[in-house]
């Protein structure tokens, strides 16, 4: 048996050196290069490519495509509809599912409470970072029954397995995933070599079994899944809990999706009993809405199949330092800068003598150009210190020159906006031409450029 020895390797994109760097060759990141011994044995080789390997459905040969089946999954409903409408319709039979977030965000309380909702299934709960005392207690806090819930604390792999084989369970809950190892692998728990070979353990299970598998991932500094990144390619499903804990609102974002979209969100409601859906989440956050306040301006998002009437806000103040501030919550910071440069460019608007908050109600971020509008009059509603009437809406893409250009999905966000009361809604003139649905007792404001609205009767004026 050859000497061991000691690599150092990279925790983002596992790569391998030698010798300590401070920056990554291969990914450039800083810092990600941890010291790891590695047994130079034949056995362990051997033993590593052998669990890797995967069984296939499909023979080694060519088939034609007019001969393919298409397969049909089975879906669990988890019992909760936020979550299964972002996993596509339920919890898929031998797919394999990573989630991931902050510490204390309610990972564990999600998982309880999919434990408890899935019915008959035989459900397997792997935790390696709390004990049995701490499961259960937090169930009875949640008044939860769980019959069909067996709880194992370890970590070893080899005895996880074991007790796969003899309860056969119908869906398997690993928290953590960093937690587990293997007795093969002479790298401490939590390091690459480990995380990629549970994984792939479980992966293994999962397809052969046709045994759904949920995967506890922690984040690092950055709020990205800890560990290797093929791990997320390795898994069928990505799935992050993002939300403020000092914020009681939870939202589930999938940004991996093999078996459905992964523009679906889920908004949840962190409260005693658990988590609470919120089917509606629109009127949650415009609940507490203010009223006849300057720098405030509704917007409608999409967000997947789902419209969601958000509320921008933003506050210009007069600075005393020759640098103004910038800050911005929810909105990205750079779009915030460039719409700040074409209202001071093309209106007049002196921006640069002030500084600039933005913020989004209710944790939300928004991404989609569709609210440059709605911003751009929450700017100006702000520095004029003028509101805006509390019945307008606005949505739209505003370009360099100030200009309103169309955006898509504008029936089921005028519809959304309707039901909610509002009935002026500002928008791009070549939206307007696309609309296939009678509108009623709306008012409809065609806007070829920010200017048009300035210049508008009854909106900032």
């Amino acid at each position: 048996m050859k000497a061991s020895k000691t690599l150092y390797v990279c925790t983002e994109c596992d790569y391998q050196s030698p010798k300590w760097l401070g920056r990554c060759p291969e990914c450039k990141s800083w810092n990600t290069l941890e010291e790891q011994t590695v047994q130079n044995t034949s056995a362990s080789s051997s033993a590593s490519k052998k669990n890797y390997q995967i069984t296939s459905d499909y023979e080694s040969v060519a088939t034609l495509y007019d001969e393919l089946d298409l397969p049909e999954y089975m879906r669990n409903n988890t019992g909760l509809g936020e979550l299964d409408r972002v996993l596509g319709g339920g919890l898929v039979s031998g797919s394999v599912i990573l989630l991931s977030g902050e510490p204390g965000i309610g990972k564990s309380t999600l998982l309880t409470q999919i434990s408890a909702s899935l019915g008959d299934n035989k459900i397997l709960y792997i935790s390696g970072e709390e004990s049995r005392s701490q499961l259960k207690l937090r169930a009875e806090r949640l008044k939860l029954k769980c019959p069909n819930l067996y709880v194992l604390t370890e970590t070893s792999m080899e005895n996880i397995l074991n007790e796969i084989n003899k309860i056969k369970p119908d869906v398997i809950i690993v928290d953590s995933i960093q937690t587990v190892y293997s007795d093969n692998i002479s790298s401490a728990p939590g390091s690459i070599a480990q995380v990629k070979e549970a994984a792939m353990r479980f992966i293994n299970i999962a397809k052969n079994e046709n045994i759904s598998i949920i995967l506890v991932g922690h984040v690092n500094k950055e709020g990205g899944i800890a560990g290797p990144k093929v791990l997320e390619h390795m898994v069928d499903a990505v799935l992050y809990f993002e939300g403020e804990r000092q914020n009681t609102y939870r939202i589930i974002r999938a940004v991996k999706n093999r078996f459905g979209s992964t523009n679906e969100i889920g908004v949840f409601e962190m409260t005693e009993v658990g988590l609470v859906e919120i089917p509606n989440p629109s009127e949650m956050l415009l609940a507490d809405r203010p009223k006849n306040i300057s720098g405030n301006c509704a917007v409608c998002i999409m967000e997947g199949t789902r419209p969601i009437i958000a509320e921008v806000q933003a506050l210009a103040t007069t600075t005393v330092f020759p640098s103004p501030k910038r800050t911005s919550n929810g909105i990205d910071y750079n779009r915030m800068c460039l719409l700040l440069a074409v209202l001071e460019k093309r209106f007049g608007l002196r921006f640069s003598t002030n500084d600039v908050y933005m913020n989004v109600i209710g944790g939300l971020k928004i991404e989609e150009p569709a609210a440059d509008l709605a911003i751009t009059l929450a700017l100006i509603s702000s520095i004029k210190d003028q509101p805006i009437p509390d019945n307008v809406i606005a949505f739209g893409e505003v370009g360099l020159a100030g200009e309103c250009r169309a955006i898509s999905n504008i029936e089921q966000r005028i519809k959304e906006a309707t039901r909610l009361g509002f009935n002026k809604i500002i928008l791009p003139y070549r939206s307007i031409e696309k609309l296939k649905i009678d509108i009623k007792d709306i008012e409809l404001i065609a806007a070829r450029s920010v200017f048009d609205i300035i210049k508008t009767p009854g909106i900032l004026t």
